[in-house]
């Protein structure tokens, strides 16, 4: 299994409206700033937002100047292999231990050789050990 560390999210919950994640991704990428992982959910007229950068403290100054309300929160970052069974190998190791998985995001490219997974659970800490371990 590849490194697994404790990384830093950006959450923002924003009115739910066309062009506000396109405002987002400008205002980053003018900064540049690349966004490593990044998962929205709607719910009636919000939408929350978890964003991983590569520069969290420089993406969260530049979102509060652009009036974003966002809030830093820590996650367990884990690179995987792209192959079958990876991602049940990590949540069988987490659920070994009764650690409990609060939210879960990941990305791939079919054509890739590996995958990011993004997580926070009841304690990222003993995940992150756990999961060096394996």
């Amino acid at each position: 299994m590849r490194e697994a560390t404790v990384g830093r999210e950006l959450v923002a919950i924003l009115e739910n409206r066309v062009g506000v994640l396109a405002a987002i991704a400008r205002l980053l990428s003018e900064q540049g700033i690349n966004i490593l992982a990044l998962a929205v959910m709607v719910h009636d007229d919000r939408a929350e937002l978890h964003l991983v950068p590569d520069a969290p403290s420089y993406a969260l100054d530049a979102l509060r100047k652009a009036e974003f309300e966002v809030e830093e929160r820590d996650v367990v970052l884990v690179e995987l292999p792209h192959r079958a069974g990876f991602l049940r190998r990590i949540t069988e190791v987490l659920a070994r231990q009764g650690l409990d998985i609060h939210y879960l995001y990941a990305s791939a490219f079919e054509a890739g050789h590996s995958s990011l997974v993004v997580f926070s659970c009841s304690n990222n800490g003993k995940a992150v050990q756990l999961l060096r371990e394996k």
